[in-house]
């Protein structure tokens, strides 16, 4: 594995899971938890218009005023997230997570979500990585 030709679709995690826009914050807390990730790309008609995170969930578990559950994932989300395509090289795209303390990239392929990219998965190549060449 050499760090200067990774690209992100070799480390992303593939056809990840995804929310609509018009969907309830409990279905998203649920899917979150079921499914043990912490982002989850926010979809109107097949296109990105948000990312949920599990912070989101936690910040609004703690409103007292309102049902966190019954709100809609668009009232909730991040809009404009951190979108790049599958071909981006892998060190553009943890230089900018890391300077922007993003926590995640979304993995376009025109229009279509085909990935997400998370601290995890870096720390999974960083990891790989380090292993490597205390091997090599």
């Amino acid at each position: 594995m050499s760090s200067s030709t990774l690209r992100i679709q070799d480390c992303m995690t593939r056809s990840p899971h995804s929310i609509g826009a018009d969907q309830k914050v409990g279905l998203a807390r649920t899917l979150m938890r079921g499914h043990r990730i912490r982002h989850l790309p926010v979809l109107r008609g097949g296109r990105l218009v948000g990312m949920i995170s599990e912070r989101d969930i936690y910040w609004i578990e703690t409103l007292k005023d309102q049902q966190g559950d019954d709100l809609l994932v668009s009232e909730a989300m991040s809009p404009c997230p951190y979108a790049v395509a599958p071909d981006a090289r892998l060190s553009e795209v943890v230089r900018e997570m890391a300077e922007r303390k993003y926590g995640s990239a979304v993995v376009l392929d025109g229009p279509q979500v085909v990935g997400v990219f998370t601290t995890t998965d870096a720390l999974a190549v960083l990891a790989a990585l380090l292993a490597e060449r205390e091997t090599g």
